[in-house]
């Protein structure tokens, strides 16, 4: 069985292998998402690049994005087959691109639509298939709408909620605004786990605080963790151990001595080392030193020849401090 009580989001440009692995180093027990990945993508695509990570990386669930059966069902079998724990669809993405190629926040329109996607993907595999929505699109915002849309996914087998709790506004707002501007309305969401008990009901959206985590975890099931995540990693330690309740005993200079193997690991294949650090550059929020620790890690980090001694470097700057 997965823990479901803390997860980080799938975040486009994020949450990729680099920034899992970091995450997992932080918190060992939460639930970590991929980056959406496309049926297109899996089927013609480069499949190690797309979808390859770290055992250490789990539990890890792969979200893709998509709108026909039998190419979902396809990829979810390929997900399976490469060992990730989950199948999450996406029906909350707003951005153009995926709405002009039909799928994510726009499949809340058509529920029997992502009911048959859940259930193609269901037959193709043993592990849990999942749903990431929002509340509600566009003037598609009163409760019956997410009510029905529950309803109908999950007559199809799915027993696994997502919700981001603010509607999508289809046109008008650019994909950073639908994460601000509609207005979050967390009750909806509370209000199905209230009215479909045997659902597992995970919140996301807005949600900064060990005490806000708290307070959600009284009325669903788990609680999902976007941008903060991101910009505060070290606060997923605090969950690690306050709401999971499994204390790691480490320190943030112990998770980047903890990242080092795995820096040279993908410096010799060929990785940039941005492509890693940028993912870090949170860590010491809060902590005497953190200005000193971005400011070397993004200037230094970008230069072609960069390598880890940038990591020892800022750090040392924080020690400093």
């Amino acid at each position: 069985m997965i823990d479901r009580r803390i997860s980080v989001a799938p975040m486009m440009d994020w949450t990729d292998r680099h920034c899992r692995y970091f995450h997992r180093l932080i918190a060992p027990d939460i639930l970590l998402y991929t980056e959406m990945v496309t049926t297109p993508a899996i089927i013609h695509g480069e499949r190690e690049r797309l979808l390859g990570f770290s055992e250490k990386e789990k539990p890890l669930a792969l979200q893709l994005g998509g709108s026909y059966p039998d190419a979902l069902a396809r990829c979810a079998e390929v997900g399976e087959q490469w060992g990730y724990d989950e199948i999450n669809l996406n029906c909350g993405c707003p951005s153009d691109r995926v709405q002009e190629g039909s799928f994510g926040a726009c499949l809340m329109a058509e529920p029997q639509l992502v009911a048959d996607c859940v259930a193609a993907m269901q037959r193709a595999v043993s592990i849990p298939v999942t749903v990431k929505s929002r509340i509600g699109i566009d003037d598609f915002d009163h409760y019956d709408f997410l009510k029905n849309f529950v309803e109908t996914v999950a007559a199809a087998g799915c027993g696994i909620f997502i919700i981001h709790a603010r509607k999508a506004i289809l046109k008008g707002l650019s994909p950073k605004e639908n994460r601000t501007v509609p207005p979050l309305v967390y009750d909806y969401a509370y209000r199905i786990k209230q009215e479909f008990p045997p659902l597992r009901i995970i919140i996301n959206g807005g949600i900064k605080t060990t005490a806000e985590v708290r307070e959600h975890l009284q009325h669903v099931d788990g609680v999902m963790i976007g941008r903060e995540a991101y910009q505060n990693p070290w606060w997923l330690h605090e969950l690690q151990n306050e709401i999971l309740q499994k204390p790691t005993p480490f320190s943030p200079k112990d998770i980047v001595h903890a990242m080092l193997p795995y820096v040279h690991e993908q410096l010799a294949q060929g990785v940039r080392l941005n492509a890693i650090t940028k993912h870090m550059l949170g860590l010491f929020q809060g902590i005497p030193g953190a200005r000193a620790w971005r400011r070397i890690m993004a200037e230094e980090a970008v230069k072609p020849d960069a390598n880890a001694d940038i990591i020892l470097q800022a750090l040392q700057a924080v020690a400093q401090d």
